[in-house]
């Protein structure tokens, strides 16, 4: 074997060693990947043919007049004008950039040449969002996040605002977050295996060390929630204890209202700056606990199998209607599941779906259940949610009224770890004494009385 071949061997062997470590990593680590590799070529094909593709993708406008000018006299016409890279910041799953629109240029056509700019810089996604006028954030993607969902280690120590919980992750890569505060009631929607108690999991798991009561209501015996009894501050497990339960709430809430009300005294007794019409603006001696209602499947309240049955499902849906209409003042917030939650469900179905802000819609059996999720959202939300693949559980499309939404996957975690968690913050939980026979016990459960005092239930139009 002559020199030459013993060079090109001994070249050889670790370059292909090199390709197939990569190759390797780009599928299985693809977190390591990104940091040794596809961030430095990433951020070289857009720093060196970075006019090229904003010509390419039709990302320019003519020169202004005065550069014209300026021009005319040499030999070099002058260049288009284009968004100028103003910051470059690198993440571990993707990258940054901060761009100065050009003149003429709006946030729609950075929008529209998305996926142009994937394709030329060669990563998973592309996603644009407004700083403000004439700014905008490229947030790139190197890798698809969803696959393996890893939230950032900063996410539970970084948010540690009341009632706001981390809970998914973006598309994007950005933690999403499940804020009650500006979104006081929800709607979690999706099939069987879909990913719907993951999504109360992740919600129980961040509330479990806050200072907020927590109710269950779980129509199947308790087997989803009653592994959290230790920080569960009430806890119906049928139809009966439901009612009972929130029957205890609506005079919680009246309590709350008369504490307000109190609180801002006659006239002259309370300063101008300290009047308030909700609990935020309570001292914090005499404040209330917030309190987090979670319903776990929302079809076992309106099921009805006799006349009797129908009187108490009429009951209960006043009373859910009255706390998502009144009770957001009173620091009292709904969080509802269901398979689905149409006007098949009976009267008041549709009124009560109205008042859930927060939409969160899993993988769904057909597309009338998106809509009825997603539909007030927007149309593109609605034909994402009826993609999601049945091998990818936790996988949802999360929006609002605002109509802004967004691809997330929850992590995985198990029955088994939430219980721990409860139990270890079992110590945080509050007692709210409208609610103590509803405290689920230690031992066997014992089915509580109706509240002593229930409040006036005046007749509403249910409507369909």
């Amino acid at each position: 074997m002559d020199t030459l071949t013993t060079t090109l061997l001994e070249l050889s062997v670790p370059a292909a060693t090199v390709g197939i470590g990569a190759f390797y990593a780009k599928a299985k680590m693809p977190r390591t990947y990104w940091a040794t590799i596809g961030l430095p070529l990433t951020v070289h094909r857009i720093r060196h043919d970075f006019d090229n593709v904003m010509e390419a993708c039709g990302l320019t406008v003519e020169p202004t007049f005065w550069r014209a000018m300026s021009s005319s006299g040499t030999d070099q016409p002058a260049k288009p004008a284009m968004p100028v890279i103003r910051g470059v910041q690198p993440s571990s799953t993707g990258l940054r950039i901060r761009l100065r629109l050009a003149r003429g240029q709006q946030t729609t056509d950075l929008v529209d040449a998305a996926e142009r700019l994937r394709h030329a810089w060669e990563v998973h996604a592309v996603h644009v969002s407004e700083v403000k006028p004439g700014v905008v954030d490229l947030q790139i993607v190197g890798f698809n996040v969803l696959r393996n969902v890893r939230m950032p280690h900063r996410a539970g120590t970084k948010s540690r605002e009341l009632l706001r919980i981390p809970v998914a992750l973006r598309a994007d890569g950005t933690v999403h977050h499940r804020d009650f505060r500006q979104a006081p009631n929800g709607l979690n929607l999706g099939a069987n295996q879909s990913g719907k108690s993951m999504f109360t999991r992740n919600l129980i798991h961040g509330l479990a060390p806050q200072p907020v009561a927590l109710v269950g209501i779980d129509c199947k015996r308790g087997v989803e929630q009653r592994p959290f009894a230790p920080r569960l501050s009430a806890l119906a497990t049928d139809q009966g204890e439901a009612l009972g339960l929130l029957l205890a709430l609506l005079v919680e809430m009246d309590d709350r209202y008369d504490l307000i009300r109190d609180h801002q005294g006659v006239p002259g007794s309370v300063a101008a700056e300290d009047l308030t019409a909700d609990i935020w603006g309570l001292t914090e001696k005499i404040r209330p606990v917030p309190i987090v209602v979670l319903v776990d499947e929302i079809a076992e309240l309106f099921l009805a199998a006799s006349k009797a049955d129908e009187e108490r499902r009429n009951q209960i849906v006043t009373a859910l209607i009255r706390l998502a209409q009144l009770a957001r003042a009173a620091g009292i917030f709904l969080e509802i599941a269901g398979q689905r939650f149409g006007s098949e469900l009976g009267k008041g179905a549709t009124l009560l779906r109205s008042q859930l802000t927060s939409r969160t819609v899993h993988r769904v059996n057909d597309l009338e259940t998106a809509k009825m999720g997603l539909g007030d959202v927007s149309d593109a939300a609605v034909a994402a949610s009826t993609k999601i693949s049945p091998d990818m559980p936790g996988m949802a499309v999360a929006g609002d009224t605002s109509g802004q939404w967004s691809e997330i996957r929850t992590p995985h975690r198990s029955l088994a770890e939430v219980a721990k968690r409860c139990a270890e913050f079992a110590h945080l939980t509050p007692d709210v004494a409208r609610l103590a026979a509803f405290r689920p016990p230690a031992a066997s459960p014992v089915i509580p009385p109706m509240p002593s005092t229930p409040p006036n239930l005046a007749p509403i139009s249910l409507g369909k």
